[in-house]
């Protein structure tokens, strides 16, 4: 099987790179296997720790994923192998015992806070997008979802936001947009950009599928 084209999706929390991933997906899984691997699925385990010791976990910093284990399973993926994949309990904070299994693919979209950071994410990518969206809006996304999905107060969501989430955005995420190729403000909603986007995934797959 082919190499498949690897196309990494940064950007602050809760400014879209969900919503633009899966609107790729639906584009081009009509001909061709589309993946999306979330890197918050690799959360580090953290089973060993009691739960308020969790909760003072610093989540959106770096060192909170286990990107060795990422990228061994993009590596095992793009050689055709099938993987078992981690998934996360944002209510319990620690990884979940439920695993995914996921097939090789064609396309592979990597979506996540920090895949324009981790150096051994980047070289592996095709393609680089960075959605750009205002803070106010990323915020007001993330307490409506972290309340409704993921068990938290308002009180946690806003404490978090101004100890760890802006600051850590502006040490570590911010300054990975420089190494995108494409930045999307506003994210699935910038239709002319997605256009765009579909365009350039469309000729990337096609060049592949040509030299193979």
């Amino acid at each position: 099987m082919k190499k498949p084209v690897i196309i990494g999706i940064a950007g602050g929390s809760a400014s879209g790179k969900t919503s633009v991933s899966k609107k790729l997906a639906e584009y081009f899984d009509d001909t061709n296997t589309v993946t999306i691997i979330r890197q918050d699925d690799y959360y580090k385990d953290q089973s060993h720790m009691t739960f308020q010791e969790r909760t003072k976990t610093n989540y959106d910093h770096p060192n909170a994923f286990d990107n060795d284990l990422l990228v061994k399973q993009i590596d095992e993926l793009a050689a055709g192998k099938t993987i078992e994949k981690p998934t996360y309990d944002f209510v319990n904070h620690t990884r979940a015992s439920i695993t995914e299994i996921v097939h090789p693919c064609d396309v592979l979209l990597l979506e996540g806070l920090f895949v324009l950071e981790d150096e051994e994410i980047l070289k592996r990518l095709d393609m680089k997008v960075y959605i750009d969206t205002d803070a106010d809006i990323r915020f007001i996304r993330r307490l409506k979802r972290d309340v409704r999905d993921r068990g938290r107060t308002i009180e946690s969501v806003c404490d978090q936001y101004m100890t760890t989430v802006r600051v850590m955005h502006e040490a570590f995420v911010e300054p990975s947009k420089k190494r995108a190729d494409i930045i999307i403000p506003e994210g699935s909603h910038n239709l002319v950009a997605m256009d765009l986007l579909i365009t350039k995934i469309a000729s990337i797959i096609e060049h592949k599928q040509n030299a193979n």
